[in-house]
């Protein structure tokens, strides 16, 4: 077994809270001890610490980082407007990160964090999750095996509730981003268009999320991507009032089957078969059982991997670096929907296409 690390987490309550159980994932991971909590509502801080066991508690972070000797912290609140400072806090104070997702609302910031963590040595891991899942990993085996053939494409399609179009593509599409980079790499370019009920969107459609997590526009996301090596992905979300959020997945389809499933795979479905048309006569159906993990158990198998990573010297499952990436696979859109072209990503301007376009 390797060393002990000292962990911390820092909540919001009010505020992002402590997202989704960031600051939780440290008891069944044996060679991490959670140490102490830092969040400056008393109620909230007193509950996380019961919730952790955590010894010690803080009301302000920046003492808890400087008093504590800790190699890892979690970044727990979900609203995105803190977290840079407080990622750069912990990079500063020589800790390893695990950080809510999205990271940061801009890729400027991204790069900013990530510029510092690679001249620390540091490693941040962010909370996709469902990467982490053994049933996603069974799958990308299965299809990296050539189950499916070669890949041609591959779909994802967000929540599609009352958050519909913007605040889904950065709220769970970011998720499915994620997943769609550990299946097929990186995006190259990206088209998309934005609308408002059935217009394109205008400066002043621009809001911030109700969920603060950055700029936001539109009520459907159309959009499509060239990854390398040539395969082409799609991501789709409109507003849907009264609806409990389906479909919420990923598709891949390869030149002699595909395989799809839900954002966590707990359903998978293989359809055996080239057959462009899903129920043709001779279309062979398979639902597939793998070994499976609550998508909450995401949060403990990220520390795993991230221990790993800090003693193999690697980027995590879901790093810093995916997370970047995967917003610029958001932005990008906006862009594109902004500038009426085809986007190369990375992108060019590393701030909030939205942000300039509201203040130009």
């Amino acid at each position: 077994m390797s060393r002990i690390y000292k962990a911390g987490a820092i909540g919001r309550t009010g505020r992002g809270n402590f997202g989704h159980g960031l600051h939780l994932c440290y008891a069944d991971v044996p060679n991490v001890d959670l140490v102490a909590i830092a969040d400056e509502d008393d109620k909230g801080r007193e509950k996380a610490a019961a919730d952790t066991g955590a010894d010690r508690t803080y009301t302000d972070y920046r003492e808890m980082l400087e008093k504590e000797d800790l190699d890892i912290v979690s970044v727990c609140p979900r609203w995105v407007d803190c977290h840079v400072e407080m990622i750069v806090a912990a990079l500063e104070a020589g800790c390893h990160v695990y950080s809510e997702k999205p990271m940061t609302a801009t890729p400027e910031d991204a790069d900013r964090i990530i510029d510092l963590a690679d001249a620390k040595g540091l490693r941040i891991a962010v909370a996709h999750q469902a990467a982490y899942l053994p049933q996603i990993h069974a799958i990308k085996a299965m299809v990296d095996d050539g189950r499916i053939g070669k890949i041609l494409s591959i779909r994802a399609s967000g929540k599609q509730d009352h958050r519909g179009g913007g605040e889904d593509m950065i709220v769970l599409g970011t998720h499915l981003f994620n997943l769609m980079r550990l299946f097929v790499g990186d995006v190259v370019s990206v088209w998309g268009r934005v609308t408002v009920d059935g217009r394109d969107i205008r400066p002043e459609d621009v809001r911030e999320a109700r969920e603060p997590v950055g700029w936001i526009a539109g009520d459907r996301i159309q959009s499509f991507y060239t990854f390398e090596h040539g395969v082409t992905g799609q991501f789709e979300s409109r507003k849907r009032e009264n609806r409990d959020g389906r479909p919420y997945g990923v598709e891949i389809t390869g030149e002699s089957g595909a395989v799809a499933f839900n954002s966590n795979a707990a359903d998978v479905t293989l359809l055996e078969d080239d057959a462009a048309t899903p129920w043709a006569i001779d279309q062979t159906r398979k639902l597939l059982e793998f070994e499976t993990a609550p998508l909450m158990d995401g949060n403990t198998l990220a520390i795993a991997d991230l221990v790993l990573a800090i003693e193999e010297g690697r980027d995590p499952i879901s790093s810093a670096r995916g997370a970047r990436a995967a917003l610029e696979m958001i932005l990008g859109v906006y862009t594109s929907q902004i500038t009426g072209t085809r986007v190369a990503i990375p992108l060019e301007d590393r701030r909030h296409p939205l942000e300039v376009w509201k203040n130009s």
